[in-house]
């Protein structure tokens, strides 16, 4: 009765250290995808000019604490974006191998250099089309 008590015990213990190891990445994970979407990703407009900058920069809480440098919106339906980024990654810009090959409409805002956080000021760049 005590072994099987003893086994149960180890048994329960084993699938909860599991339990803990499988939810733990996913979780992580989830957390950045939700942080992508709420930073990046605004399919039902088409951005373009300073005053959608400053509103969506202000609106996605990047602007609270400090004034975040250069953020991209995609201008894309996420079923278009995870086709993009299922692609082999290749070299960004910045030197960084974290980018995917494909054409999205986007809005580039960059902070104006002069404005204090929560009352960021920002410009935008929005090519027509960019390859990314």
């Amino acid at each position: 009765m005590a072994l099987q008590r003893t086994q149960a015990f180890l048994l329960l213990l084993l699938l909860t250290l599991l339990g803990l190891g499988l939810v733990q990445p996913s979780y992580g994970q989830d957390r950045m995808y939700q942080r992508f979407l709420r930073q990046h990703v605004d399919p039902d407009e088409t951005g373009g000019n300073d005053s959608y900058c400053n509103l969506m920069m202000q609106r996605r809480k990047m602007t609270s604490h400090q004034c975040k440098r250069f953020n991209t919106f995609i201008h894309e339906d996420l079923w278009n974006i995870r086709s993009i980024c299922s692609t082999t990654n290749i070299q960004c810009k910045n030197g960084r191998m974290n980018c995917h090959e494909g054409v999205v409409r986007v809005t580039d805002c960059r902070e104006t250099g002069s404005s204090r956080a929560p009352n960021c000021r920002y410009r935008a760049k929005a090519p027509p089309q960019v390859s990314r």
